[in-house]
């Protein structure tokens, strides 16, 4: 009897010992919870990236990882070692191999380093996402017209640019540079016209950080990856694509990171919100005012009657 109380009490006490470690690692993480801008500094230019930490449970952590291009990636366990975190992520678009990152806390901001695919290693920094304003009721200013139809005023061309002014339409003949406009804006809505060939492939580029995926999407099941998604984030309520080679509409609008997608006339994202950039972002200062950028290193794409309206 004594020994079966005992067995007892000892093992009391060691659901006592477990659960308040447990507790003490739980609560000694939350200080890296939430979502954090990167900047990956990798051959003297530096990468746009992207954070989610999350809890599972009373003290697993979990989370999401943009990398400087393809779609979120779920990150099934972060690891703790004493003030350190790290963890390991498969290839998406990379060569083969696994990325992993490791980094601490300091002074509420995350230093680490990056070991890519092929093991070389590249120094980030990372800042908490700043919350974005939201109004309810939003007053608009004047539409503005972005592609005037003649020529690219108003747009930043680089050399290897395949854009061209064809018969009042904006045309990408090929892979090559993406096309950004010289202004930036903060909330707006966007209107603009697009054709894509058959497996054609481009996006725009809210602020230069949230891409809306244009495809040729026709017969496809929504993905956040395809027609009409924010790319590796929201997914479309259905799949209103056109066959290939047919003017399509998008009527965008972004107010802090809260989002609406009318495709087609059907509203296929409403009021949701866009949880950190995108890959391709031009960078990662969600705080700041952005251009609109449209994708153009992926191949043909044609562009019209791209109007934005501002907020005032």
């Amino acid at each position: 009897m004594v020994l079966h109380s005992l067995s007892r009490n000892l093992l009391l006490l060691f659901l006592i010992f477990l659960a308040q470690n447990t507790f003490s690692q739980a609560s000694s993480n939350d200080e890296v919870f939430g979502r954090w801008d990167l900047e990956i500094i990798k051959d003297g230019k530096t990468l746009p990236s992207w954070l989610e930490i999350e809890k599972s449970g009373f003290g697993t952590l979990i989370g999401r990882f943009v990398y400087a291009f393809g779609s979120a990636r779920p990150i099934a366990e972060i690891k703790k070692n004493n003030n350190s975190y790290s963890f390991t992520i498969p290839h998406q678009w990379e060569p083969e191999g696994y990325m992993s990152l490791t980094f601490e806390l300091d002074d509420n901001k995350l230093n680490g380093v990056l070991t890519y695919t092929d093991g070389l290693e590249y120094s980030f920094t990372g800042s908490r996402q700043v919350s974005l304003p939201f109004t309810h009721d939003p007053k608009w200013g004047s539409p503005i017209l972005l592609f005037n139809g003649r020529d690219l005023a108003g747009w930043e061309v680089e050399d290897n640019s395949k854009w061209e002014v064809v018969d009042g339409v904006l045309n990408n003949a090929g892979v090559g540079a993406n096309l950004i406009t010289k202004d930036t804006y903060t909330d707006f809505k966007l209107h603009l016209e697009f054709k894509c060939p058959e497996n054609g492939n481009s996006g725009v580029y809210l602020r230069g950080r949230y891409e809306v995926q244009v495809e040729d999407g026709y017969g496809h099941a929504p993905s956040p990856i395809k027609f009409g998604g924010v790319y590796g984030f929201l997914t479309p309520n259905e799949m209103v694509a056109l066959p290939a080679n047919q003017w399509q509409s998008f009527d965008i609008t972004l107010i802090g990171n809260r989002v609406t997608v009318e495709a087609n006339g059907k509203k296929i994202i409403v009021d949701q919100v866009i949880p950190g950039i995108t890959g391709g972002a031009l960078d990662a200062e969600e705080g700041s005012p952005g251009p609109i950028m449209i994708q153009g290193d992926h191949g043909p794409v044609m562009y019209r009657n791209i109007i934005l309206t501002p907020r005032q």
